[in-house]
């Protein structure tokens, strides 16, 4: 935990963006995998925690904007709890942690906020994804549970997007320990690959460094020679000669603050020249938006130039044809790179997404395009100095996905795809840095920066 100072001051801030009505704050609970007692690691929620910051299940919080009253729901522990977890801390003890100096017990919330509904108060909440706070919300406020995203609080939701989005410095110091866990993680399986090894071998290396230097990777390891699937979690696969590998990897570190890397290794350790043509148009786009990101550029500008770039490069070997910047303009690189350039990251390695990507990555200025390809783009507003965001162009051959825009001409005039045909075995590559806006432009999280280059990757692997 932070000092009690940066929660106090985090829940004054957001009291004074939402002025009436109760602010109501669902921690999470256990969840078991397969029987209720052997659980999954615990993970707090991310907005919880940043108010809050106490670790542990079966907790919630309220805020009156009004009163100024601030009060923990939860119970202390039971002799049994302390024959299997030992001694433990009072509620009211870990309260004070957090600058909260009212407790309840847990069971109490609910004629709590059913007393507050009667007398006319407004609840707000956040949009729930664990289900037994779908069935809390339901039971207690009577909110059909087909309804419960639509009926989330719109007001909650952007004061809170406002204060979470923008890091504090101690937010900055953690994600520069989860950056440098995220790096050892990749360096690691970097140096380590071989042919003829499992995928599932690099998997487990790096998940066990994840594991002692933090609670868990920051979302399931994406490892795969099949990198032309863009979210990949099957590891099977024998290691081969020829083949490219796909890593998109990041650790949470003690304070759940997220990281998230990727880089495409050649299996071989030793770049074909069609995967280094591929390659490098990868990486100079990757370049090419790190030195565009600074405040009062939208980061929608920063993922169309480096569509741009990778429009030329690809016409340069004789992919794509006619003019680029009508290629951009009509969404013919989306069969390249049919995501968007990055995201939001912090307590989630998808910043708040939870919340409403719509809520995160865009405003009343910047509206979400219906194009394919832009769709998919989560962060598209205006960068502001705070903001720490992923960088993350990529390139993949989708078979499917280039017959289906043959058969239906699809772009034809920007697509040349009888060239295409000899990469329907290629795969994909996608290369992502972790960026902080800083006041003038930006700079890279964590203490170096993973191999990025055709020479530096090789050299590397050769070592």
């Amino acid at each position: 935990m932070f000092k009690k100072e940066v929660y106090i001051n985090r829940r004054r801030e957001l009291a004074n963006s939402v002025k009436s009505g109760l602010l109501l704050f669902l921690g999470n609970s256990e969840v078991g995998f397969n029987y209720p007692s052997n659980t999954y690691t615990f993970r707090q929620d991310s907005s919880f925690l940043y108010f809050f910051g106490l670790d542990e299940p079966d907790l919630a919080a309220v805020i009156d904007p009004q009163s100024g009253e601030e009060i923990i729901f939860g119970n202390d522990v039971t002799m049994d709890d302390v024959i299997w977890m030992g001694p433990q801390p009072k509620m009211s003890d870990k309260a004070a942690l957090a600058g909260v100096t009212k407790v309840m017990a847990a069971d109490s919330l609910e004629e709590y906020l059913k007393r507050a509904v009667k007398s006319g108060r407004n609840i707000h909440f956040l949009p729930p994804y664990r289900d037994a706070n779908k069935i809390f919300l339901n039971s207690v406020l009577g909110i059909p549970f087909s309804e419960m995203k639509a009926r989330a609080s719109v007001e909650f939701i952007k004061g809170v997007v406002a204060l979470r989005e923008i890091k504090q410095d101690v937010e900055i110091a953690e994600m520069e320990d989860a950056s440098n866990i995220g790096y050892t993680m990749h360096y690691t399986a970097m140096k380590m690959l071989r042919e003829g090894m499992i995928e599932q071998e690099l998997v487990g290396v790096m998940e066990g460094i994840a594991h002692s230097q933090g609670p868990m990777a920051s979302f399931p390891i994406i490892l795969s020679q099949n990198g032309e699937t863009l979210h990949n979690h099957t590891h099977h696969q024998v290691l081969t000669n020829g083949r490219l590998l796909v890593i998109d990897a990041g650790a949470e570190n003690r304070n759940h603050y997220a990281s998230d890397f990727t880089r495409t290794l050649p299996v071989s350790g030793k770049f074909t020249q069609q995967q280094q043509d591929i390659y490098t148009i990868v990486s100079q786009a990757n370049n090419l938006a790190i030195g565009l990101v600074k405040p009062g550029i939208t980061y929608r500008e920063v993922h169309k130039a480096a569509l741009r770039l990778m429009a030329q490069g690809l016409k340069n070997i004789g992919l794509m044809k006619g003019d680029i910047d009508d290629a951009v303009e009509h969404g013919a690189v989306a069969l390249f790179m049919p995501h968007g350039l990055g995201h939001q990251i912090g307590l989630d390695v998808h910043d708040m997404e939870d919340l409403g990507e719509n809520f995160v990555g865009y405003d009343d200025k910047t509206v979400r395009s219906s194009q394919f390809g832009l769709a998919s783009l989560r962060m598209g507003k205006e960068l502001r100095k705070g903001h720490v965001i992923t960088v993350e162009p990529g390139c993949y051959f989708i078979p499917a996905l280039i017959d289906k825009w043959r058969n239906e001409g699809i772009n034809k005039d920007f697509i040349n795809f009888k060239a295409l045909e000899s990469y329907y075995s290629f795969g994909g590559i996608r290369l992502e840095d972790n960026v902080l806006v800083t006041e003038r432009s930006c700079r890279l999280l964590g203490s170096g920066r993973l191999p990025v280059t055709v020479e530096e990757v090789e050299k590397a692997m050769g070592e």
